[in-house]
């Protein structure tokens, strides 16, 4: 059974869209579409943070298979 997320262009790409919601969700807070919170700014930055680090992992991941072959 393959395990979800070893494909590092999939790693990529949900880094993407992690960074992505984390700055679309400050950005809605600012201009007052949804309400701002401390959960929803804590989870902003996570995903953010997060996306960050598994686009690198999936980018090194992606030279080192290229570099392979």
């Amino acid at each position: 059974m393959r395990m979800i997320g070893t494909n590092p262009t999939h790693l990529i790409a949900l880094g993407f869209v992690l960074v992505v919601l984390g700055f679309v969700l400050p950005l809605l807070m600012m201009i007052r579409v949804i309400k701002p919170t401390y959960l929803l700014s804590f989870i902003s930055f996570t995903a953010s943070v997060s996306g960050l680090f598994m686009g690198i992992i999936g980018a090194a991941m992606y030279a080192g298979i290229r570099r392979r072959r």
